[in-house]
């Protein structure tokens, strides 16, 4: 597929269509690099933190902080990288990406086996890839539409969505037996080896965004354009206040509870691993049912409803002890992450729907500020919390957070919100909030 693809527009609940998108050739190459990428990623997810306590000692506040680095990136250059997105070809950037944390992730085991590794390094390699991270998620969100066109974005974001909720569960459970088999420093060869993976299947990739404007205004005017598109917009703002607010509460407990199957439970990692992957599972039961919640219950209904429904489960996870109770934990958590799998499908597509081409780059930049600032902070305040007021006072105050988070949808015109073509009107011109 040489010649540059026409861009549909969602002008109708197209999107809800029953039909396959993985025999879109061009998405199926973008498919196929997730898979092993994101089962890579989910277990260095596991490696990282086990491997810093484990080798080098490090105690609930180190460990915050090396999950914080992994996202204080997007504050640190979020917003001009959502610039430089819009004013560039995404694949390319997507490849630089994938090859730049290759080569930073693979560079921890080959410390390790010289005796050369140090906390230093592994904050300084969380930083420097979460770097990457920022332009390959940003460039990600902002390509989609181009391949699958707008009209087929809730499918194409329900599919990926399932992988990634699907390889946090695999991932994320092998990804335990995998440090407890081969030690976290070879664990981590797994991760490195994921990039490379992604990086050849993107290169595969023949659809071409269209050329970004001509006209280009200073560097710093545009930066905090983005962030000013989601704040000012009466659709957008609750859809970035509720994420932001669930992955706080997210990362709070799942900070909290590496540092008590390690620290204090003594769990073998096999079953921290388990723990991790029924998040997974409960998203990725989350993602395949949100077209179907979506078409029944409404956009807006359906992210609140099914929020209301399952995320107070979360609770369950403080009563987590050896034995019987633990898998009460776990059970809970299953229930409680259904919601982040149905709004990861819903809220992103009607957000990429309705932003104009030249402004998807801000936009995704914007949220993606947001919501991994919002994560590092979660890291942060998991790590002091369990540091100073004990790990399980932090898994209560995260889960108690996370129950509550659905009032946000809930007291928002997002309550009533039904089709993208309510906001869209059927013209099929999209929403651009007042800046």
């Amino acid at each position: 597929m040489n010649s540059q693809p026409e861009v549909t527009t969602a002008t109708t609940p197209a999107g809800w269509i029953r039909r396959s998108i993985l025999a879109h050739q061009q998405f199926r190459a973008l498919y196929i690099a997730n898979i092993v990428s994101k089962f890579g990623t989910h277990v260095g997810y596991v490696a990282l933190p086990v491997l810093a306590q484990v080798v080098l000692h490090a105690g609930p506040v180190e460990v915050g902080v090396l999950a914080a680095l992994s996202t204080v990136s997007f504050l640190l250059i979020g917003l001009p990288a959502g610039v430089w997105v819009d004013r560039t070809r995404k694949r390319g950037v997507l490849i630089a990406a994938d090859l730049t944390r290759a080569a930073l992730i693979a560079s921890i085991p080959a410390a390790w086996a010289l005796g050369a590794l140090t906390l230093v390094q592994l904050y300084a390699v969380a930083l420097l890839a979460g770097m990457a991270t920022v332009f390959f998620d940003i460039a990600h969100l902002s390509y989609l539409p181009h391949i699958v066109g707008r009209d087929r974005l809730t499918s194409a974001n329900a599919t990926l969505s399932g992988l990634d909720e699907a390889a946090k569960a695999s991932g994320r459970g092998l990804g335990g037996f995998v440090v407890q088999l081969l030690g976290p420093p070879l664990a981590v060869l797994v991760d490195a080896g994921s990039f490379l993976w992604s990086a050849l299947f993107v290169r595969r990739i023949r659809v071409r965004d269209p050329a970004p404007e001509a006209t280009r205004g200073p560097l710093w005017r545009d930066v905090g354009m983005g962030l000013r598109y989601v704040l000012t917009s009466p659709v957008l703002r609750p859809l970035a206040i509720k994420g932001a607010v669930a992955n706080f509460a997210e990362q709070i407990c799942l900070v909290s509870f590496l540092v008590l199957f390690v620290a204090e439970l003594r769990l073998p990692t096999g079953t921290l691993g388990v723990l991790l992957s029924a998040g997974g599972v409960g998203a990725f039961c989350g993602a395949l049912a949100a077209p179907t919640i979506g078409r029944r219950l409404g956009l807006g209904r359906g992210i609140w409803l099914v929020g209301m429904c399952t995320a107070p489960f979360a609770l369950l996870t403080g009563l987590m002890e050896p034995g019987p109770l633990l898998w009460v934990g776990a059970a809970g958590w299953v229930i409680a992450t259904v919601t982040f799998g149905v709004e990861n499908v819903l809220a992103v597509s009607l957000r990429q729907s309705i932003t104009s081409d030249g402004m998807l780059g801000r936009m995704n930049a914007g949220f993606r500020f947001l919501f991994m600032g919002s994560m590092s902070a979660g890291s942060i305040t998991g790590g002091l919390i369990g540091a100073y007021a004990g790990v399980r006072t932090a898994i209560w105050i995260g889960s108690s957070v996370l129950a509550l988070g659905w009032l946000i949808a809930f007291f928002s015109p997002l309550r009533r919100l039904r089709h993208i073509d309510e906001l869209t009107g059927s013209s099929g011109g999209r929403v651009v909030p007042t800046l």
